[in-house]
């Protein structure tokens, strides 16, 4: 019966993780830029030697980022941008680590930094887009920041190949193997990119994998009572 209860408890333990990341899905739904978490599964025979089961395990081995493109909405706020293409906006966190974002909301510090988040947006110079004092960006199709008609720099935007990692809300960063590359593909303006996970989707995967997880904690049961009677029968022999 050990099988039987090992293969219920892996289904729990990967469910569980499921619905974590569904969880984190639908508490972003309504965040700009966010890109949902999907668990991937894998099934195994548990290893027990000199026997053949028939019994299969499963277990979350990893949990990717759906780069698939989200709703847009159009807020026609002139700072607002959807990066084309599905690229990223380049921006650099407070301990100086530079991650990518499609989170388009942009504004302008009281210092001229534009940021999105209160983190400053990389420019293709390589460093943040500073606008002088008390005048008002204009951003074209290019992706070109303007002050007074006189381009100032443009948003670095890069496109994302490969493992991508969540590293903070909206944020993300090349994992193992993947990469970014800087691109030439401009923005829309007056728009933002919402969450690519609904709250429907999200409340219906949530019912699922909970329902998933109760027939998981069952079989865990039945087993252990099964456990239980075999040693009853074995006391009373």
């Amino acid at each position: 019966m050990a099988d039987g209860m090992y293969v219920g408890m892996a289904g729990a333990a990967a469910r569980a993780e499921q619905l974590e990341s569904i969880a984190d899905n639908l508490a972003n739904a309504e965040t700009p830029g966010y890109k949902a978490s999907r668990p991937a599964f894998q099934s195994f025979l548990p290893a027990r030697s000199g026997a053949v089961t028939d019994k299969v395990a499963t277990a979350a081995v990893a949990t990717g980022t759906d780069l698939s493109a989200g709703a847009v909405m159009t807020t026609d706020n002139p700072l607002d941008v959807v990066p084309r293409d599905g690229a990223f906006l380049l921006v650099r966190t407070p301990t100086g680590q530079q991650v990518y974002t499609r989170n388009g909301r942009m504004a302008v510090a009281a210092d001229g930094t534009m940021n999105v988040d209160g983190r400053p947006i990389i420019g293709v110079s390589g460093n943040p887009i500073q606008v002088p004092p008390n005048t008002k960006p204009i951003i074209n199709e290019r992706g070109g920041v303007t002050v007074a008609g006189v381009e100032i720099d443009r948003l670095a935007l890069f496109q994302l190949q490969g493992n991508v990692t969540h590293v903070g809300n909206s944020l993300y960063t090349p994992g193992a193997g993947g990469s970014a590359t800087l691109a030439d593909v401009g923005v829309s303006t007056g728009q933002l990119e919402m969450c690519n996970s609904t709250p429907l989707e999200a409340t219906v995967q949530m019912i699922s994998a909970q329902r998933q997880f109760e027939l998981a904690t069952q079989a865990i049961q039945t087993y252990k009572r099964l456990d239980d009677r075999v040693s009853e029968v074995g006391r009373l022999r």
